[in-house]
């Protein structure tokens, strides 16, 4: 299983919880939404449940459920700044399509069911 942290992203994480003032990281799962089937959730992590798999990297920790894992694997999470927006950006090679607003996805068959 492999979930990829840039260090900008881990930078963000940890600035995050530094202001919030508690956590452990970043927690990262999937619901279906949206016109193409899935989108992202993010949350901050207090804890780590039964099924939680914990993928650490440059200091920050990413918590995601194991139910979650088919449609994340080899997902690179990264920060990135463009102008005045900056964001979350989700490199995940499971995607297949993204709707027109970038909100949802879809992925292939495999990763749904796996």
């Amino acid at each position: 299983m492999s979930i990829q942290l840039t260090e900008s992203a881990a930078k963000r994480i940890d600035s995050q919880l530094l202001r919030r003032g508690k956590g452990l990281g970043l927690r990262v799962g999937v619901k279906k939404s949206g016109c193409s089937g899935y989108a992202y959730t993010m949350d901050y992590a207090d804890d780590v449940g039964a099924g939680d798999q914990v993928f650490e990297a440059h200091g920050a920790k990413l918590v995601i459920k194991a139910e979650h894992l088919p449609m994340l694997e080899g997902l690179t999470l990264d920060w990135q700044k463009q102008g005045l927006n900056e964001s979350f950006k989700f490199i995940n090679p499971n995607v297949t399509g993204e709707c027109g607003c970038g909100e949802s996805f879809s992925v292939n068959r495999d990763a749904q069911t796996a």
